[in-house]
């Protein structure tokens, strides 16, 4: 609705001449998916990382000297978490020795392209990589498995598979803790269908920061309050970022 001083009527202001919120300096530019906040760039590059900060230190994630394997599967939740870890361990001194665990599935046309991100990755962020393969072990691929049952449940093989890889993998490289990349969007998707399916028992821990503490290496989830959307915009204004994975937009209206 147009605004009125004095009894005449004003235009509306123009999106683009509104100011970050944070710093109240710069031109705004995105709507944060999060907050609603209209902020500029180089505040939502800032808040992004001290967010992620806060969920480590408040919940207590690591402690020095630890060994992190990140779950690097080269697309964009992995990714963007392998650099900001990274980027936190040096600025704010967690002492973590970090590494970059990748599961090759043997899934040809697709997991070949990711690993080939991954290995960019390690050579962009200089954190050592270790690449686990089913074939190893198993002794046999996705792709063979695809072979012999079909396409019907293959999924629900790959995943049971693919978390004791990590774990294998984990083991192999004498870690303490195991991140993953899953984000706030992931936790309520997951929750949403654990209640469809009735499974109080999964329900009532599938929103842990944390999980697995009572087996060999617990899982954190840095992710956990960090929303899709916002994992997206992220390396389009860290501009020191190099991602070699496609990222797309989800929709045109968080910007302004």
């Amino acid at each position: 609705m147009d605004s009125a001083i004095d009894g005449v009527r004003q235009p509306p202001a123009r999106a683009g001449s509104r100011l970050c919120t944070h710093c109240g300096e710069r031109k705004a530019a995105l709507k944060r998916p999060k907050t609603l906040e209209q902020i500029c760039r180089e505040c939502f590059y800032i808040v992004f990382e001290d967010e992620i900060h806060r969920t480590i230190v408040d919940n207590n994630l690591f402690k020095p000297g630890d060994r992190v394997a990140i779950g690097a599967s080269g697309g964009k939740d992995s990714t963007v978490l392998a650099y900001v870890l990274s980027e936190l361990n040096r600025r704010h001194k967690y002492c973590l020795d970090l590494f970059l665990l990748s599961v090759d599935e043997g899934i040809t046309g697709y997991r070949d392209d990711s690993l080939e991100t991954v290995k960019r990755n390690e050579i962009q962020y200089g954190l050592p990589l270790k690449i686990v393969s089913y074939k190893d072990l198993y002794g046999w691929t996705m792709d063979d498995i695809v072979k012999a049952i079909g396409l019907k449940n293959n999924c629900t093989f790959c995943g049971v598979f693919r978390r004791q890889a990590l774990d294998r993998g984990a083991a192999l490289l004498s870690v303490d803790k195991i991140v993953t990349g899953h984000n706030a969007d992931d936790i309520a998707e997951t929750v949403l269908l654990n209640i469809l399916r009735g499974d109080i028992a999964r329900l009532s821990r599938c929103t842990f920061i944390i999980t697995g503490e009572d087996g060999p290496i617990p899982r954190c989830k840095p992710f956990k309050y960090t929303y899709e959307k916002e994992i997206v915009i992220y390396p389009y204004y860290a501009i020191s970022l190099i991602f070699s994975c496609v990222i797309v937009l989800c929709s045109s209206s968080i910007f302004l």
